[in-house]
Protein backbone atom coordinates (compact mmCIF):
# COMPACT_ATOMS: atom_id res chain seq x y z
CA UNK A 1 0.00 0.00 0.00
CA UNK A 2 1.47 3.02 -0.82
CA UNK A 3 1.28 6.48 1.28
CA UNK A 4 -0.09 9.20 -0.85
CA UNK A 5 0.47 13.22 -0.32
CA UNK A 6 3.32 11.96 2.55
CA UNK A 7 5.22 15.07 1.45
CA UNK A 8 8.02 13.14 1.19
CA UNK A 9 7.85 12.11 -2.70
CA UNK A 10 10.07 14.30 -4.71
CA UNK A 11 11.92 15.79 -1.55
CA UNK A 12 15.66 16.04 -1.94
CA UNK A 13 17.94 16.09 0.40
CA UNK A 14 21.85 15.38 1.68
CA UNK A 15 22.33 11.51 1.91
CA UNK A 16 23.97 11.64 5.55
CA UNK A 17 21.33 13.92 6.87
CA UNK A 18 19.17 11.34 5.54
CA UNK A 19 20.50 8.77 6.82
CA UNK A 20 20.62 10.20 10.54
CA UNK A 21 16.88 11.58 10.45
CA UNK A 22 15.62 7.96 9.01
CA UNK A 23 17.34 6.13 11.72
CA UNK A 24 16.43 8.80 14.45
CA UNK A 25 12.76 7.34 13.55
CA UNK A 26 13.42 3.81 13.42
CA UNK A 27 14.19 2.88 9.65
CA UNK A 28 17.69 1.41 8.57
CA UNK A 29 19.31 0.65 5.33
CA UNK A 30 21.02 -2.00 6.68
CA UNK A 31 22.44 -3.93 3.13
CA UNK A 32 19.51 -2.17 0.54
CA UNK A 33 21.22 0.36 -0.90
CA UNK A 34 23.86 0.66 -3.64
CA UNK A 35 25.84 3.27 -5.98
CA UNK A 36 22.20 5.31 -6.85
CA UNK A 37 19.56 3.98 -4.83
CA UNK A 38 18.58 3.47 -0.98
CA UNK A 39 15.93 1.53 0.48
CA UNK A 40 14.90 2.24 4.63
CA UNK A 41 12.81 0.21 6.62
CA UNK A 42 11.32 -0.02 9.78
CA UNK A 43 9.59 -3.60 10.82
CA UNK A 44 6.54 -3.39 12.46
CA UNK A 45 5.20 -6.97 14.60
CA UNK A 46 1.84 -6.91 15.23
CA UNK A 47 -1.24 -9.38 15.84
CA UNK A 48 -1.98 -9.39 12.50
CA UNK A 49 1.41 -10.45 10.88
CA UNK A 50 4.98 -8.74 10.24
CA UNK A 51 4.81 -5.60 8.48
CA UNK A 52 7.59 -3.48 6.57
CA UNK A 53 7.43 0.51 6.23
CA UNK A 54 9.68 1.52 3.40
CA UNK A 55 11.21 4.78 2.16
CA UNK A 56 12.89 4.55 -1.22
CA UNK A 57 15.25 6.94 -3.11
CA UNK A 58 18.08 7.14 -5.50
CA UNK A 59 20.81 9.92 -5.83
CA UNK A 60 20.50 12.44 -8.04
CA UNK A 61 24.19 13.51 -7.61
CA UNK A 62 26.84 11.49 -6.18
CA UNK A 63 27.50 8.21 -5.12
CA UNK A 64 25.34 7.12 -1.69
CA UNK A 65 28.28 4.47 -1.51
CA UNK A 66 30.97 7.37 -0.95
CA UNK A 67 28.28 9.65 1.29
CA UNK A 68 27.88 12.25 -1.09
CA UNK A 69 24.84 12.06 -2.89
CA UNK A 70 21.79 14.33 -3.05
CA UNK A 71 19.12 11.67 -2.43
CA UNK A 72 14.95 12.17 -3.98
CA UNK A 73 12.90 10.76 -2.21
CA UNK A 74 10.20 8.37 -3.66
CA UNK A 75 6.49 7.64 -2.57
CA UNK A 76 6.64 5.59 0.85
CA UNK A 77 4.56 2.22 1.28
CA UNK A 78 4.05 -0.44 3.66
CA UNK A 79 4.15 -4.03 3.10
CA UNK A 80 3.28 -7.20 4.42
CA UNK A 81 5.97 -10.05 5.08
CA UNK A 82 5.57 -14.04 4.31
CA UNK A 83 8.26 -15.88 5.08
CA UNK A 84 9.98 -17.19 3.20
CA UNK A 85 8.73 -15.68 0.32
CA UNK A 86 9.41 -11.98 0.87
CA UNK A 87 7.14 -8.14 0.84
CA UNK A 88 4.19 -8.08 -0.99
CA UNK A 89 2.43 -4.71 -1.24
CA UNK A 90 -0.69 -5.81 -3.14
CA UNK A 91 -4.14 -4.49 -3.33
CA UNK A 92 -5.25 -7.67 -1.76
CA UNK A 93 -3.48 -7.32 1.31
CA UNK A 94 -4.83 -6.05 4.36
CA UNK A 95 -3.23 -3.49 6.58
CA UNK A 96 -4.86 -3.13 9.82
CA UNK A 97 -5.55 0.67 10.94
CA UNK A 98 -3.52 1.02 13.85
CA UNK A 99 -0.84 0.05 11.29
CA UNK A 100 -1.83 2.37 8.82
CA UNK A 101 -1.90 5.07 11.47
CA UNK A 102 1.53 4.74 13.01
CA UNK A 103 3.52 4.40 9.67
CA UNK A 104 1.47 7.34 8.66
CA UNK A 105 2.98 9.37 11.76
CA UNK A 106 6.29 8.67 11.50
CA UNK A 107 5.98 9.54 8.19
CA UNK A 108 4.74 13.02 9.12
CA UNK A 109 7.70 13.50 11.65
CA UNK A 110 10.12 12.59 8.65
CA UNK A 111 8.82 14.70 6.56
CA UNK A 112 8.81 17.67 9.59
CA UNK A 113 12.38 17.23 10.18
CA UNK A 114 13.65 16.95 6.41
CA UNK A 115 11.64 19.91 5.07
CA UNK A 116 14.61 22.20 7.51
CA UNK A 117 17.12 20.29 4.94
CA UNK A 118 15.70 19.94 1.82
CA UNK A 119 17.85 21.38 -1.54
CA UNK A 120 15.13 22.79 -3.87
CA UNK A 121 15.68 22.04 -7.42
Amino acid sequence: MYFENTGLENIQVDFTLLDDIMSRHGLTKEGQWDYERVTYDRKFIVREGTYYLRVFGYAITGDIDAGDAVVKLMKPVVGKHYYPHGVEYGENEHFPEHLVKSCAEVLKAIKTEIAVFEIKA
